[in-house]
C-alpha cells in the first residue's frame, strides 16, 4: 500500500496518517511491559544497594536522621524490586524507574552528607574558587598548607617534588563559588560536582527513550563509583554532565545543515565541558570527525563543512568567555595551568602497560615513551574512526579512553567516569546512523586488492604506538641499588637507610628515592649525605632520611617492600624488591 493511500486530508487541518501514532503510543503505555524492562529496572534497583550498607553504618554512629533517610530508601528498593516483577502496565513500570531514580539521589546525597570533605581535587577547586573571588591569581601558585590535612594525597613528580598547583581549566571552581559558604575544606567543591551529577544523571534520564531510562540511573548513581569520585570533587564530572545532552543522538546533531537553538545549545555545551576538564578535549575531535562524515554523507562536502564550522566555532566562543578573564589576568600561568596534566611529569600510575615497568620489569630507562605511545595510538584511533566510520561510528564515545592504556597515569577514573557517554551512544547512536556516512577513499584503497591495502593502513596507523610502547616496556633499569645499613626510629619505624647506587646506564642521572608497600607512592626520601647526581656507568652510596622523621614498616608478612628512585631527565624507574631482613624485619 502507498504512503498516499494511507492518509486522510480533512480540510483546513493538517495530513494526518489514518493510523495515528495516538492509539499506538497509548497501547505501549497501556499494555505489559517488555521483560528486559522489567530487567533493566531491576538491575538499577539492585545497583543501589552497593555501597549504601557501609553508608548506613556511618550514620548510624553519627546522624541518625540520615540513618532514617537510609533506611526509607531500603524499603524504597525492596518495595520497587517486587512492583518491578508484578505491574501490568508500562506506564506503571516508568513511574517505578522514576522512583528508583529518586532513591539514587537520595542515597547520593546521604553519601555526601557524610563525606563531603574530599580529596586533593576538591580541596584545590574550593582554594581555586577561594582566589577567584578574592581576585587573586589562581594558576602557577602552590598551595603546599592544603595537603597537610587528612585523606588529601599528593602527586609526586620525577623531578623529586610534588605538584602543589590548580591544574584544571576554570569552569569548576566558578561553578564552586557559589558554595563557599560551607567552610574550609573540600565541601564546597564536592557538593558542587555532586550537585552537577545529579543534574546530569536527571537529564540523561530524561533525554533516554522510556524503557531505558533506569540504565541512566543505574551508570550515573548505581555502584556508587560515579557519586564516589563526586564526592572527591573531580573536575571531570562536570565536563561528563556537559558532554550528555551532546552525546543523545549525536550522529543527528546538525541534520539537514541546521543547528536550531538546540543545536546552538550542545555545541555551547562541548566548549563548557572543554572548560571544566582535559578529558572533553580528547573525545571532542571523535564527535566533529564523526557529525562531519555524517553530515557529508546527507548533505555533501561543502555543506557539512559549514555545519562543522558552525559547530567548533560556537564552542570555542564559550570556552573563550569562560576562560577571558584568566587569559586577560594571567595569560602565561592559565596556559601553564590548563597544561599541567600534559607536561607536569608526575610519577606512574593507573591499571594500564605501565604495571609492567612499575611491578615485573622493575623499572625502565625509556619512560618518556610511554607517554609518546599514548598520543600516537589516540591520533591513530581518530584516523581509523575517520576511515572506518560506518564501522565505528558508534565507538566515538569509548575510542579516545583507549589511547589512556599506554599512558603514564593510565589510572581506572579516565576510563569509567565516562562510562555514562557509552550508554549514551549504545542506546540512541545505532550503527544504522552511519549507513551512508562518508568515508575517505583514496584511489589505492578502492581497487581490486582494497582489502590488503586497507588492513595495510591500520598496521601503518597502528605500529608507530605498539613501537613506542613496546621500547617503553623493555627498556631497563638504569640503577642497581643495594641497601648497606639502616637506622630505625623505633621497633616499627625506620628513620634513616644508606643505599649504593650503581648507574648503568650511559647518562648522568640524578635520582629521588622512596620506599613503597602498596600500589601508590609515598613521599620521597631527602638526601643527607652522598652526591645528588650519580655519573655515567659511576657508583655512589647515599644516606637517605625517612619523610616526617619515620618510615612505618609493614606488620604484614607479605607485603612489598619496594626501593624505588625516579629521575625526570632523561624519566626513568629503577625497582629494587627489599627483603624483610634489610629492613631488620623478621620474617
Amino acid at each position: 500500500m502507498h504512503l498516499a493511500e494511507t492518509q486522510q486530508v480533512t480540510p483546513g487541518r493538517r495530513t494526518q496518517s489514518a493510523v495515528s501514532a495516538v492509539p499506538v503510543a497509548r497501547a505501549e503505555v497501556l499494555g505489559p511491559p517488555a521483560q528486559w524492562h522489567r530487567v533493566l529496572t531491576l538491575l538499577a534497583d539492585v545497583s543501589l544497594f552497593i555501597g549504601t550498607r557501609s553508608v548506613w553504618t556511618q550514620a548510624a554512629t553519627h546522624n541518625l536522621v540520615l540513618t532514617a533517610a537510609i533506611s526509607v530508601c531500603y524499603a524504597s528498593i525492596l518495595v520497587t524490586g517486587v512492583l518491578a516483577l508484578t505491574v501490568r502496565r508500562t506506564r506503571s513500570l516508568a513511574r517505578l524507574d522514576l522512583v528508583v531514580l529518586v532513591t539514587a539521589i537520595v542515597l547520593t546525597l546521604c553519601a555526601w552528607a557524610l563525606n563531603h570533605a574530599g580529596g586533593d581535587e576538591a580541596v584545590l577547586t574550593t582554594q581555586a574558587a577561594k582566589e577567584i573571588v578574592g581576585g587573586h591569581q589562581v594558576y602557577d601558585q602552590p598551595w603546599p598548607w592544603l595537603f597537610h590535612i587528612k585523606g588529601v594525597a599528593l602527586t609526586a613528580t620525577t623531578t623529586g617534588g610534588y605538584d602543589y598547583t590548580y591544574g584544571y581549566p576554570p569552569l569548576v571552581p566558578l561553578v564552586t563559588a557559589p558554595f563557599l559558604w560551607l567552610g574550609h575544606t573540600g565541601a564546597p567543591a564536592t557538593l558542587a560536582v555532586t550537585v552537577v551529577l545529579i543534574v546530569g544523571a536527571a537529564v540523561l534520564w530524561r533525554m533516554l527513550p522510556t524503557p531505558w531510562r533506569s540504565a541512566a540511573t543505574m551508570v550515573c548513581l548505581g555502584f556508587s563509583f560515579l557519586p564516589m569520585y563526586a564526592r572527591q570533587g573531580y573536575p571531570a564530572i562536570v565536563g561528563l554532565v556537559l558532554l550528555v545532552p551532546v552525546t543523545v543522538c549525536w550522529p543527528r546533531f546538525g541534520a539537514g545543515g541546521r543547528l536550531g537553538p538546540a543545536g546552538i545549545a550542545r555545541a555551547a555545551c562541548i566548549g563548557a565541558a572543554c572548560a571544566a576538564q582535559q578529558l572533553p578535549w580528547f573525545v571532542t575531535p571523535f564527535l566533529l570527525a564523526g557529525i562531519y562524515a555524517v553530515r557529508r554523507g546527507e548533505l555533501g562536502g561543502r555543506e557539512a563543512t559549514r555545519v562543522v564550522l558552525r559547530i567548533a566555532a560556537i564552542a570555542v566562543v564559550t570556552w573563550l568567555l569562560i576562560n577571558a578573564y584568566f587569559i586577560v589576568s594571567e595569560p602565561g600561568p592559565w596556559l601553564r595551568g590548563i597544561a599541567l596534566p600534559l607536561t607536569q611529569g608526575a610519577v606512574l600510575h593507573g591499571q594500564g602497560l605501565v604495571d609492567i615497568s612499575l611491578y615485573f620489569t622493575h623499572g625502565s630507562d625509556r619512560l618518556d615513551w610511554y607517554g609518546h605511545a599514548s598520543m600516537l595510538l589516540a591520533a591513530a584511533l581518530l584516523a581509523l574512526f575517520v576511515l572506518f566510520v560506518r564501522r565505528l561510528g558508534p565507538a566515538a564515545t569509548v575510542l579516545p579512553w583507549c589511547a589512556f592504556y599506554l599512558a603514564t597515569r593510565s589510572q581506572d577514573g579516565y576510563y569509567l567516569m565516562y562510562t555514562p557517554l557509552w550508554l549514551a551512544a549504545a542506546i540512541t547512536v545505532p550503527l544504522s546512523e552511519f549507513r551512508n556516512a562518508w568515508q575517505p577513499r583514496p584511489r589505492w584503497l578502492t581497487g581490486p586488492r582494497r582489502r590488503p591495502a586497507l588492513v595495510g593502513a591500520v598496521v601503518l596507523l597502528i605500529m608507530p604506538a605498539l613501537a613506542s610502547a613496546a621500547l617503553a616496556v623493555t627498556g631497563r633499569p638504569p640503577l642497581r641499588m643495594d641497601i648497606t645499613a639502616v637506622r630505625n626510629g623505633s621497633a616499627r619505624t625506620l628513620s634513616a637507610m644508606t643505599v649504593r647506587v650503581v648507574n648503568t646506564g650511559g647518562d648522568a642521572l640524578t635520582p629521588h628515592y622512596m620506599l613503597t608497600t602498596g600500589q601508590g607512592m609515598n613521599r620521597y626520601w631527602s638526601l643527607a649525605h652522598g652526591p645528588a647526581t650519580i655519573p655515567a656507568h659511576g657508583t655512589a652510596t647515599v644516606e637517605l632520611r625517612a619523610p616526617k622523621g619515620g618510615f612505618p614498616l609493614p606488620v604484614q608478612k607479605y607485603t612489598h617492600i619496594r626501593l624505588r628512585a625516579f629521575t625526570a631527565t632523561p624519566q626513568t624507574l629503577s625497582t629494587k624488591d627489599v627483603r624483610r631482613a634489610e629492613l631488620g624485619l623478621k620474617g
